[in-house]
């Protein structure tokens, strides 16, 4: 077998455009051990082998012809893929087989790209640990009795015990980072609007976002590159350039002249991990010893930003769903009448995480309750912006823990769900305020898991969050450390 796995995403790019190896080679050996892993992982929903290798053959044909010819890529099962099913990980779309691919899933294959399949996740992304998916548990390859994160669950595991090369997922709240901060890898929200949301299915449409993970910031780079950029099939798609070079950033850059805020607010004195603490302390010196000057700022409404999530987040949820009712397409359960036909076909088909935020976001839109619930999260969600705008006018970036601990157990916290929505608490910020977000690994905790340090952005600067997190990466050992094989598969 080929060490085609432990080769970064922008490594095996250039090995192939260069015909060091063919993409058919690469491909069966991602294939391979998928194979061998997975079974233990739980990262794929569905695996494509015949599909990803006609694409290889493809791109073998067509050397070079793009920034991503012939590199294994998986997606989170919320992209449309023509003719792969794409189920959201529900048992409500458990057939669904899409007629036409999504703007990123095009783009992705205009970049050459090979998809290798779909990959776990909380079922419509409703999540923080990936235990809400209809279909299988997804562990942490760090220790598979630990959760990979969540809602992208799926995609983080993937990417670190390199079952893919690289993924893409969707945050609505810390998707990508949360998820990308457990398993140890680099995870990217954008700006809201930087990446086209055409032919991904909708969960919360003022807070989703489309971004990448990968091994390493530069790789995170190279696919964003790929998917981002305006789309007219996307009402809320921004028309902003998106620079280039993301993926050939310079090698041992200095941060001199870069400002860093450090909001208190994130360094609570309960809640925050203590080797949470330390390794993201210890990162912040670090970025000074870079260059970068370290500024205490303050983002005082914060403290509202779970409550304003989950008035938002739930209600735009109970819309987006209101479609599922075996109509027009995925689950129909039969009844006696069309009322009861609904109640079953919903009934069967969601999960109860999905069922409790329908639920939830119906309450806050009824009438005598929106006012109450639903404009008064949207104005304190103003503030929350305000907040950044404001800290904005003095940093250029802003420094915090992605999550408050490391992986917890599976199961650990199925039973209460408010302690699964304050494993998000450092992520729901960005969303609400619409901003890029990007996690980086700083090390680990005393049993071996992976702690993450996130970089907050000025709106569509993910070239600065790229940049000062390429610099941090370079300077520190911890994107060389991969997890071991399971002991199964080595056995």
């Amino acid at each position: 077998m080929i060490p085609a796995a432990d080769w970064t995403l922008c490594a095996l790019a250039d090995r192939l455009a260069t015909g060091e190896v063919s993409a058919v080679e690469v491909t069966r050996a991602y294939l391979d051990r998928i194979e061998a892993l997975d079974a233990a992982v739980g990262a794929y929903l569905t695996v494509d082998a015949a599909g990803a290798l006609a694409q290889a053959e493809t791109a073998d044909r067509h050397r070079g012809e793009g920034p991503l010819a012939g590199v294994p890529i998986a997606l989170k099962d919320i992209f449309l893929t023509r003719g792969l099913r794409t189920t959201c990980a529900s048992r409500i779309l458990e057939d669904f087989v899409p007629p036409y691919d999504g703007t990123v899933v095009r783009r992705l294959r205009e970049a050459g790209a090979v998809i290798l399949g779909k990959l776990n996740m909380d079922e419509f992304a409703m999540g923080s640990s990936t235990e809400n998916s209809a279909f299988r548990r997804t562990g942490n390859p760090w220790a598979l009795d630990r959760t990979p994160g969540g809602s992208s669950g799926g995609s983080s595991a993937a990417v670190a015990a390199r079952l893919c090369a690289g993924s893409l997922g969707t945050d609505t709240g810390g998707s990508i980072r949360q998820p990308a901060a457990l398993c140890g890898i680099v995870g990217l929200k954008p700006t809201y609007g930087r990446v086209s949301r055409f032919g991904v299915v909708a969960f919360a449409s003022s807070l989703d976002q489309v971004g990448p993970m990968g091994r390493t910031v530069r790789d995170v780079g190279r696919l964003l590159e790929v998917v981002a950029g305006h789309d007219p099939y996307d009402a809320t798609s921004a028309a902003v350039p998106v620079p280039g070079g993301l993926g050939e950033l310079p090698q041992g850059a200095d941060l001199r002249g870069v400002r860093l805020g450090v909001p208190r607010e994130y360094f609570p004195e309960t809640g925050l991990q203590p080797a949470v603490e330390r390794a993201v302390r210890a990162a912040i010196e670090q970025l000074r010893d870079l260059g970068a000057e370290i500024v205490d700022v303050s983002l005082p409404h914060t403290k509202y930003a779970v409550a304003t999530y989950y008035l938002v987040a739930p209600a735009e949820a109970s819309s987006n769903l209101a479609r599922y009712d075996g109509v027009r397409y995925g689950l129909r359960v039969t009844a006696d009448d069309l009322q009861g036909m609904y109640a079953e076909t919903r009934g069967q088909g969601f999960g109860a995480e999905v069922k409790r935020r329908i639920l939830l976001g119906t309450f806050a839109l009824s009438a005598g309750y929106y006012d109450a619930y639903y404009r008064k999260a949207g104005q304190v969600r103003t503030l929350i912006r305000r907040d950044f705008d404001d800290v904005f006018e003095r940093v250029d970036a802003i420094v915090t823990p992605t999550s408050p601990t490391t992986a917890f157990k599976l199961g650990e916290r199925l039973d209460d769900p408010l302690q699964m929505y304050l494993a998000d608490i450092f992520t729901l910020s960005c969303n609400l305020a619409g901003l890029p977000g990007l996690s980086v690994p700083c090390g680990f905790d005393e049993a071996d898991l992976p702690i993450g340090l996130q970089l907050l952005g000025r709106p569509f600067d993910e070239a600065g969050l790229l940049r000062i997190g390429a610099a941090y990466e370079d300077a520190t050992p911890w994107k060389a450390r991969l997890p071991g094989d399971p002991p199964e598969v080595r056995r």
